[in-house]
C-alpha cells in the first residue's frame, strides 16, 4: 500500500457524520472515529466529497487511460466513502454502537431484570 499525505483542508463532518450526504450514516458511538481527507500518490484528495480533482485520471481520462489506475486503497477513503451508505454497512455500523444506558448501573434496583 502506498503512502498517503495528510491533507489540511475544513473537515465536512458534524459529530461523526457527513451531514452533507443524504443518508450519510453516523459514525457517533460506533468507535470508529471521522478521518480527514489526504493526497494520494497522484496527487488526488480523497475524501474531501467534492469528487473532482485536477490530477484525477477520471478528470484526464483517453484511450490510453488503463482504468487499473484507480484500483486499490489509495482511492478509498475509509469513513467518507460512499460504500457507507449501503444498507449492509450500515448494518455494520450499527452491530458496533454502543448499546444505549447501562443496565445495572442503578443503585438500588435492578434494572436488568427481564430484559432478555
Amino acid at each position: 500500500m502506498k503512502k498517503r499525505k495528510k491533507v489540511q483542508k475544513e473537515s465536512p463532518f458534524i459529530h461523526e457524520t457527513m451531514p452533507h450526504q443524504m443518508n450519510a450514516p453516523s459514525f457517533e458511538g460506533t468507535g470508529i472515529k471521522m478521518q480527514p481527507p489526504f493526497e494520494n500518490s497522484y496527487g488526488v484528495i480523497i475524501g474531501d466529497s467534492k469528487y473532482r480533482s485536477e490530477n484525477s485520471p477520471l478528470e484526464n481520462w483517453s484511450v490510453e487511460t488503463d482504468p487499473e489506475i484507480m484500483a486499490g486503497d489509495e482511492w478509498i477513503h475509509p469513513t467518507n466513502d460512499i460504500g457507507w451508505n449501503t444498507q449492509e454497512n450500515r448494518e455494520l455500523l450499527e452491530n458496533q454502537r454502543a448499546p444505549f444506558g447501562y443496565p445495572s448501573m442503578h443503585p438500588t434496583k435492578d434494572v436488568s431484570r427481564d430484559v432478555d
